[in-house]
């Protein structure tokens, strides 16, 4: 019986043929069996460390087995990629260069690494850990990476650089030190999940990404946590952010985005903050123990904002208007701690609305040396004014359907280890 020609075509092309191959540990032993693999091979290495940069141009795995160690010398990316569906894996990726123009990297993926993959590596002090350069549906999952610590914060690489790589998935991995921990360029499609930061500027940082998703992540005493810039249709949503020092959450002309479910804890500065930002919608979150809850400024509007939580922050709500912007929809307004609110009928919504703010406010924000008037009598006769008569107040937020309880949020456990 003669077997259809499609078949042995496909038994042809598949990797029942593969070839693992035992890498002799010295120098330039990679590029020599790299040079004898068919696509599909495996290239095994040896416990110890391969002094050697290394380009991956077939459809091979790169397997370090948890024991090798390869080290770049110094000079441009430690592993290049530019064959499609290539895997780098259990290897510590050490030595690359320090030129920010070629973004030497331990490993970078360049155009044509198409469905990439780079897992379970340690990548210690290199100037950027994976460069994801043009690549399309590239996987950088569960590596751990060490940045540089020997220079000023601004002038380190990433620990993740994406560009124009639409489908990039970055999931699992654990980045600290350098500057920021991913940085996403003029890209799409792309998926940030379960990934740990720790001392960095900002954990997550775009620019010009669209139809994207930041998804249970945890920022752990960063300059910023999750900032999206230019962007529209992001979704961020299910992260934590402890200890950042300015913003956990910033949007910076972002539009038609959904910030949903994350919790921001202890910043130093704002939880969450909004410049000229429109559209978006902001539900079920948790801003907590923060200077500011939440900061609007130059022209944010039409955002929805219900089913939040502010809690304990010396200042809730952070926003100059000369009109009423309500913070409730259908019905269902948000938690205020500070709020002694009073619900006689049990529905779990306050018999009466919520202003956080009133004219003292709007005067110290515009003018902060009128706080030495703060405890002079007219100060306080215009607040109680205000507080008996709300028709005085200068508008801003306003909720009409205050929450009794907070909701809960569902977000990745922190056990309070800033140093492991």
């Amino acid at each position: 019986m003669r077997r259809p020609l499609t078949l042995v075509l496909v038994l042809i092309a598949s990797p029942l043929w593969a070839v693992d191959w035992d890498v002799p540990l010295r120098d330039g032993a990679i590029a020599e069996t790299l040079d004898l693999a068919a696509p599909g091979d495996t290239l095994r290495l040896r416990p110890g460390t391969y002094v050697e940069k290394t380009l991956l141009d077939k459809s091979v795995t790169l397997d370090g087995g948890g024991v090798a160690t390869l080290d770049g010398g110094g000079q441009g990316s430690v592993v290049t990629i530019t064959a499609p569906n290539a895997v780098v894996q259990g290897l510590t990726i050490v030595g690359s260069g320090s030129d920010h123009e070629s973004i030497d990297s331990g490993v970078q993926l360049l155009k044509g690494a198409t469905g990439a993959v780079v897992r379970d590596n340690h990548l210690i002090g290199n100037l950027y850990g994976v460069d994801i350069h043009g690549a399309h549906d590239a996987l950088v999952i569960d590596n751990r990476i060490d940045g540089r610590q020997d220079r000023r914060m601004n002038d380190r690489g990433n620990g993740i650089y994406v560009w124009n790589a639409p489908g990039a998935q970055v999931t699992g991995n654990d980045v600290r030190w350098g500057r920021d921990g991913i940085f996403v360029n003029s890209s799409k499609r792309n998926l940030f999940s379960d990934n740990r930061f720790r001392d960095l500027r900002f954990a997550v940082h775009y620019m010009y990404v669209n139809n994207s998703e930041v998804s249970g992540n945890i920022s752990i005493g960063n300059d910023l946590g999750y900032a999206v810039m230019f962007s529209k249709r992001v979704r961020v949503t299910g992260n934590l952010s402890v200890n950042d020092r300015e913003h956990g959450i910033m949007l910076n002309y972002t539009n038609s985005s959904e910030i949903t479910g994350n919790s921001v804890q202890n910043g130093e500065n704002r939880c969450a903050f909004l410049y000229n930002s429109n559209k978006n919608t902001f539900s079920g979150n948790r801003f907590q123990g923060c200077e500011i809850g939440i900061h609007f400024t130059a022209g944010s509007a039409d955002n929805q904002i219900t089913g939040n939580a502010f809690i304990a922050n010396r200042t809730q709500v952070k926003y100059v208007s000369t009109r009423w912007d309500e913070w409730s929809m259908d019905g269902v307004g948000n938690h205020w701690s500070d709020f002694a609110a009073y619900d006689v009928d049990g529905n779990g919504i306050a018999d009466t609305a919520y202003r956080p703010n009133d004219v003292m406010d709007q005067v110290l924000w515009t003018q902060p040396a009128a706080k030495l008037l703060l405890g002079s009598p007219a100060v306080q006769l215009v607040r109680w004014s205000q507080a008996a008569f709300p028709a005085l107040l200068p508008g801003g937020v306003m909720d009409s359907f205050p929450l009794m309880q907070p909701a809960p949020v569902s977000v990745p456990e922190f056990g309070g280890d800033l140093d492991g």
